[in-house]
């Protein structure tokens, strides 16, 4: 607990049986009271390793019997951890790409009152390419920020990152069943939350690029992009004709 407040970590896993303890490990102690972790049909050993690793850390599994999608799997980590009482939900990915050992950090920021969504912002500082983010991903992802937070009047660093937490009333507030099964779920999900007027605050987090660290390609890559950008002329429309903010009308809805 943080500030009197149930912590619940919650982890979307797809092929994550190599990096999962390790992220684990570096978890700060004494914060997390149960961690979550959804498998999205995974090919690997991810869910006999999560089992395996109960007697060491408050662990609930979720195996889906098929593949659900990025977003498809937050859905089911959402609903898992309200459902657990959460208080304060942190995303934190498996696969040891985000900095474990700063998810109290993260936790905090919600717990003490101060914001009601706190993201790990690669961006913030000199992290990105440092850790092995390809140039190219780097170039869209300050185009893409720059145009959202122009269009939805937001000043962010990164919508793009995975690693994030919020209060369980942004949860309870926001439409997540009618958010996308992919990737852009994570861009539906901000500007919905900026819709609603919560209050939204950043971290510099160091990231690591390797090959068990997930990764979409450059073609799936095209698509969240233009998915980000429909869904910001939609938060457009919302900004100024107070319209009811519906990413159910992406054109890339899966």
């Amino acid at each position: 607990m943080l500030n009197g407040k149930k912590i619940i970590c919650v982890l979307p896993a797809y092929n994550a049986a190599k990096t999962l303890e390790k992220t684990l490990s570096d978890v700060p102690e004494k914060v997390v009271d149960l961690f979550i972790v959804v498998d999205d049909c995974s090919k690997d050993e991810t869910v006999r390793v999560a089992n395996l690793l109960k007697d060491r850390w408050p662990i609930t599994v979720i195996q889906h019997q098929k593949n659900k999608g990025y977003g498809g799997n937050q859905k089911t980590c959402y609903e898992a951890a309200l459902k657990e009482g959460a208080e304060v939900i942190v995303m934190l990915h498996p696969d040891y790409q985000y900095e474990p050992k700063l998810l109290g950090a993260m936790a905090w920021m919600v717990a003490s009152g101060v914001y009601d969504v706190a993201l790990g912002s690669r961006i913030l500082g000199k992290g990105a390419l440092q850790g092995g983010m390809p140039l190219w991903k780097y170039i869209a992802n300050r185009f893409l920020t720059f145009v959202e937070n122009l269009l939805i009047g937001q000043k962010l660093s990164e919508y793009h990152t995975g690693y994030r937490a919020f209060s369980a009333r942004v949860l309870q507030s926001l439409p997540l069943d009618s958010f996308n099964d992919d990737f852009v779920f994570d861009n539906e999900f901000l500007v919905a939350a900026n819709a609603q007027g919560f209050r939204m605050g950043e971290i510099s987090v160091p990231t690591k690029y390797f090959p068990e660290a997930s990764s979409i390609n450059f073609r799936r890559s095209v698509k969240y992009g233009l998915g980000v950008l429909g869904c910001s002329l939609m938060g457009l429309r919302h900004r100024f004709s107070n319209k009811e903010f519906l990413p159910n009308s992406s054109p890339t809805k899966s």
